[in-house]
């Protein structure tokens, strides 16, 4: 058969309905197991779909809603407001401002406009390269400033880069600066106390913070409030015993009185001898609270509570008191202080000037170290050990107060004569300056002593007796005469007022020995003498020049100082005295 029919074959087969399967050409030999391989990998794929779905459906449901939460919902802390800080009459020390915190998440701010950036570095007053470093972080959080003004923040916001946030926060500001830092203290930028009644009342002062959960979109804009996880509790407020007004004079006075005397530092302190409150604590050099920038370590010791000195003659009234108390003397026993030396076990103390026989009334007013010593030889070492320790010397104080040092007292078992001798009138003996102040109280009141307290009292606390009334009473009048024509504090007086108190000028300890060219001059009084309201210690340390003893560098002090705080208190005048009287400074002896 020829080509030409065999294709007219197949035209006529096909278009009678002959299929093309049928063609030995097109048909197809496969094996059966493939389309059963095929159907099985089919059905087992649908399986694990199903099975898939129901433990995605079914049983993992809460770990599925929990990742998800995470990548929407956040738990915002909610700060609370730190307590507030006020004297005794309501004046505001210490309060919270809000602030804002400034943070990146370094990621998103890689491809930011370098302009938009060299902006945000100088609202945060950094650096570019500064600012570059903390976006060159590896964390994905990290904070560029903190403690940021509202204003500011508004201004980094209408930036408008993304990844750039805020956190509210707080920020302590001090009203008073630089005059109530070394009683208030401050707070870091976490807003914890780092000094004084800040640090001491930290728990009380911080509150707790609370929390709430939201739900924050891609550009963590808050878009829904979700729940209260717990609400915010404000901390509580503080009123401290501090009275403003007595704050600041015995500032001005001790800048003045450091200033004028060329001194390296100095100190004052006042107590209300009736409750037991300290109504000012002032220090030189200080420093702002408000701007740390520039903080050094002698800006920031507190002298009234943290650094000890041998008291010096100020402690003479302590040894004298005590014999009185025993009956061992009284206030016109005659002692002979010879010419002005003693010699005891090849150690010779002095008076500044010759006394020759004095009584007891005479040896504080003109503040004799021989006739002070002659007391206390004839008293064991134990009882006077005893004394001093009562009125607080050597003991840890409780005042609740960060920093407040012990100073030290020797065990009296390990006492010679002559270290007896030289304790009597304040030397190989340490206490700080509110020790001191503290320990005048058993005079200023009927003999006993009250604890101190740096917040405002409702109620007198009760004290502690360490002498009789009738000796707190003769100790009054012989402190008295100290600051009278012939006693060696005659610039302590008080205009209008009765005052009374003692020097002291002490020999710092330089490398063992006692320095002949550095001193520490103090002053503790009280006033008014008909009932004593204040006792206020001062503390002049190195004073520069040749005037360094006690009752002419702070002596003055107490005096302005005394004076004010009685009228800002309205306290009644005793005196008839219009100006203060100063001998012939040839006249005059001095401690």
């Amino acid at each position: 058969m020829s080509r030409g029919s065999s294709l007219n074959s197949s035209r006529v087969a096909a278009s009678k309905g002959v299929p093309f399967s049928k063609s030995p050409v097109l048909a197809v030999r496969l094996p059966v197991w493939r389309s059963r391989v095929v159907l099985f990998v089919l059905f087992a794929a649908f399986a694990a779909l199903a099975g898939r779905a129901l433990w995605l459906q079914g049983l993992s449901t809460q770990f599925l809603q929990k990742q998800g939460e995470i990548r929407y919902a956040r738990t915002i802390d909610l700060p609370a407001t730190r307590g507030k800080i006020t004297d005794r009459d309501g004046q505001v020390l210490a309060s919270s401002l809000p602030v804002k915190a400034i943070w990146a998440i370094p990621d998103d701010l890689q491809n930011a406009p370098k302009a938009k950036l060299k902006e945000l570095a100088r609202l945060l007053e950094i650096s570019d390269a500064e600012l570059q470093k903390k976006l060159d972080s590896d964390r994905s959080f990290v904070y560029l400033k903190r403690q940021v003004e509202p204003e500011v923040a508004e201004q980094i916001a209408k930036l408008g880069l993304e990844g750039i946030q805020t956190r509210k926060e707080y920020k302590r500001y001090y009203p008073q600066g630089e005059v109530t830092t070394h009683v208030v203290g401050f707070t870091n930028v976490e807003d914890i106390g780092q000094e004084s009644m800040e640090l001491a009342q930290q728990k009380n002062l911080v509150g707790q913070p609370g929390s709430r959960r939201v739900i924050k979109d891609r550009l963590g804009r808050i878009v829904e409030d979700i729940q209260s996880v717990r609400e915010p509790h404000d901390g509580k407020d503080l009123t401290l015993s501090i009275d403003s007004k007595i704050q600041y004079i015995a500032f001005t006075q001790v800048k003045d009185a450091v200033e004028k005397f060329h001194a390296k530092a100095g100190a004052a302190v006042v107590l209300d001898v009736h409750t037991g409150e300290v109504l000012a604590l002032a220090n030189w050099p200080t420093y702002n609270p408000n701007d740390r920038s520039k903080l050094t370590g002698e800006q920031l010791r507190n002298r009234v509570m943290t650094d000890t000195f041998e008291p010096g003659s100020s402690l003479k009234p302590f040894t004298v008191g005590l014999a009185l108390d025993e009956k061992r003397i009284t206030p016109h026993t005659m002692f002979d202080t010879g010419n002005g030396s003693m010699v005891i076990a090849d150690h010779v103390i002095h008076d500044t000037h010759p006394h020759f026989v004095i009584d007891v009334q005479t040896i504080i007013q003109k503040s004799s170290n021989i006739g002070t010593s002659k007391i206390a030889l004839g008293m064991p070492s134990q009882d006077m050990w005893e004394m001093f320790t009562k009125v607080g010397f050597g003991q840890q104080p409780k005042w609740g107060f960060p920093g407040a040092v012990a100073g030290r007292v020797r065990p009296y078992k390990s006492w010679r004569p002559v270290e007896q001798a030289n304790m009597s009138f304040g030397q190989g003996i340490s206490v700080s300056l509110i020790q001191l102040a503290r320990a005048y109280m058993i005079f200023a009141r009927d003999g006993d002593i009250i604890p101190l307290s740096f917040q405002k009292v409702h109620e007198a606390p009760h004290g502690t007796q360490v002498i009789s009334a009738k000796t707190a009473a003769q100790m009054r009048e012989m402190l008295e005469m100290v600051t009278q024509p012939g006693g060696s504090a005659v610039k302590a007086q008080v205009p209008g007022y009765r005052v009374g108190g003692k020097t002291g000028t002490a020999q710092k300890v330089v490398n063992g020995r006692y320095s002949q060219s550095k001193y520490i001059g103090n002053f503790v009084g009280m006033a008014p003498m008909t009932n004593p309201r204040f006792i206020i210690a001062v503390m002049i340390d190195e004073p520069g020049g040749p005037v360094h003893v006690g009752g002419d560098v702070a002596g003055p002090v107490f005096s302005e100082l005394a004076a004010n705080a009685l009228r800002a208190k309205n306290i009644t005048p005793d005196s008839t005295l219009t100006h203060i009287i100063i001998p012939d400074k040839a006249a005059q002896e001095k401690m």
